[in-house]
């Protein structure tokens, strides 16, 4: 926090000490107004749907559609495009080498690297008119999800409360909302799985089977191995209750629930063996471990330290043998230290707001209960998966947020009862780190920071002008060829080169500059297309026809 928050946290706190009945009225006004809505449970779940979409859609004015630049980017949106034309992936392309980058796998086929399910929530956008629908809609389905969990671990007003904080913290000013590699999909996924569990030990109904197949299914299907982490207790108590508990009969459990469930699970296993198999030729090898066998990168922490590696082109080795071995883990304690102090701080960033580690103070309590003890086993579970891994982003943790809202939530439910000194200061510090929570969204929105991670760049730098430059393509007539010469120089994060599904039907093709072997056979290849050279270090948003160098080739990396 800087200076003015915490002179603001701190005259909250103050004004809650000092008069902790003070605007009592009002607010047992709003909330009386909300508990009455959330005693409709399908109510409150549309009400979060709805809401978030018409939220994002009324800041457009404010904060447009998000133009993409992460590596992660461009990977899953060409996931959506080979989705939206109707495949699981592309073949090869004969002059692939000019076309090669980041998170995308160029043999045996041309495809993401990345699982599946978020590719195809964007080719769903994409066929409505824009990826960016595809996310809209997921975090509005996240949104609602979070709220239908948490409305069976928590009383009806709390669980609205829950999904308004997941809105307002996700949906809003977040990257899981203004970018194309959020979490939402996956937070989903985890929220299915966790809202019908104690679902089907109360009721044992088939469709919470199925919705927990659904949810596990997602998870496999974006972010397989934090799901692990996930479903292992979640198994654990299932199995437990299949086995042990005495009602209902075990006949009624293994047609109710089991069978429907198991159905649907191996169902999955068979998709994702054969998208494996379409993508890299073997059903047991996933597109993302064919790409990191190509671009060998240490992702656990008990993974020998990688040395450098032949790439072949100068940005590759660049960005694999100089920016991932300076930032990656170095085996060290220090090190080890240093990567979860960064998420730590990247978590909190995205999933917490000011003075809400407050919370945590009354988290003790929790342990007593059975209930809460399991949620704390699964929020156990999914942090170790993200302690073992060197590189770790907000959203990996997406399995897990619904359970680690369940228990912010009840943290506050023990806060508001706080009493000290006879004083009932739980009540108005409830309400202040509320007020806060709002302030910090407000204040986030009138800087038009719709990122804590700030990953969204704005003015004319880095991703803007790359969709600036393409779309003054677009508007040529006939068709293009561009072809990209970085300076060495170049940041490895501001990528030019990424193409759609279909390379030879696009109107616009980006291609990276090689040896002069390559790029004859590139021209060559392209002959009916206008070649332009881009310089987007020296000369950004300049356009002229290419021809070669003169004098000599890109350099060739060596290890």
């Amino acid at each position: 926090m800087n200076h003015w928050d915490w002179v603001l946290f701190a005259a909250l706190l103050t004004l809650a000490w000092l008069f902790p009945r003070a605007g009592d009225p009002f607010f047992r006004s709003i909330e009386s107004f909300f508990s009455r809505l959330a005693a409709k449970p399908f109510a409150s779940i549309a009400l979060l749907f709805f809401g978030a979409i018409l939220f994002r859609l009324a800041l457009l004015p404010l904060i447009p559609v998000p133009v993409p630049g992460v590596h992660d980017e461009f990977s899953y949106l060409l996931a959506a495009d080979t989705f939206a034309h109707g495949r699981l992936t592309n073949p090869p392309h004969p002059m692939w080498l000019s076309f090669e980058t980041f998170h995308i796998n160029m043999l045996p086929t041309y495809s993401s690297m990345f699982p599946p399910a978020q590719g195809m929530v964007l080719a769903l956008g994409q066929l409505l008119g824009h990826p960016w629908i595809g996310v809209l809609l997921s975090c509005a389905a996240m949104c609602a999800a979070i709220t239908w969990m948490l409305q069976a671990w928590l009383p009806p007003r709390w669980a609205l409360l829950g999904g308004l904080i997941a809105l307002l913290k996700l949906a809003v000013v977040s990257y899981w909302m203004n970018s194309y590699f959020g979490g939402a999909v996956t937070a989903l996924g985890g929220a299915l799985v966790l809202g019908a569990l104690p679902r089907i030990f109360r009721s044992y109904e088939t469709r919470h089977a199925l919705l927990l197949a659904l949810g596990l299914a997602i998870l496999a299907n974006s972010r397989p191995f934090e799901g692990l982490a996930l479903s292992l207790p979640v198994a654990g108590a299932f199995l437990w209750w299949l086995a042990r508990s005495p009602s209902p009969s075990f006949s009624i459990k293994l047609r109710r629930v089991f069978l429907p469930l198991a159905s649907l699970l191996i169902l999955t296993a068979g998709f994702i063996a054969y998208y494996n198999w379409r993508l890299t030729g073997d059903p047991f090898l996933m597109p993302h471990a064919l790409n990191r066998r190509a671009h060998p990168f240490t992702v656990f922490l008990w993974q020998p330290i990688r040395t450098h590696s032949l790439y072949n082109n100068a940005q590759f080795d660049d960005f694999y043998n100089g920016w991932v071995l300076k930032t990656g883990f170095q085996g060290t304690w220090a090190d080890f230290k240093r990567i979860q102090r960064d998420k730590y701080s990247t978590y909190s960033d995205v999933y917490l707001w000011k003075g809400s580690l407050l919370l945590f103070l009354f988290l003790p309590p929790l342990f007593t209960s059975r209930r809460w003890r399991f949620l704390l086993l699964v929020l156990a579970s999914c942090s170790v998966s993200l302690l073992v891994v060197g590189w770790s982003l907000p959203h990996y943790a997406a399995p897990a947020i619904c359970a680690f809202y369940a228990l912010l939530i009840q943290c506050l439910r023990h806060l508001r009862a706080w009493r000290f000194a006879g004083r009932p200061l739980g009540l108005p510090l409830s309400r202040v780190l509320f007020l806060l929570l709002l302030f910090t969204v407000a204040s986030d929105l009138r800087l038009r920071f719709t990122d804590p991670l700030a990953w969204r760049w704005n003015g004319d730098i880095g991703f803007a002008r790359r969709a600036a430059v393409a779309a003054e393509f677009q508007r040529l007539p006939g068709k293009h060829l561009v072809i990209v010469r970085y300076s060495p120089a170049h940041i490895v994060g501001q990528e030019w080169v990424y193409n759609s599904a279909d390379i030879d039907s696009s109107k616009v093709v980006w291609a990276r500059e090689l040896d002069a072997a390559q790029n004859r056979k590139l021209l060559a290849y392209f002959h009916d297309r206008q070649a332009w050279l881009l310089q987007p270090d020296d000369h950004p948003g300049e356009r002229i026809p290419y021809a070669p160098p003169k004098n000599s080739d890109p350099p060739v990396p060596h290890p």
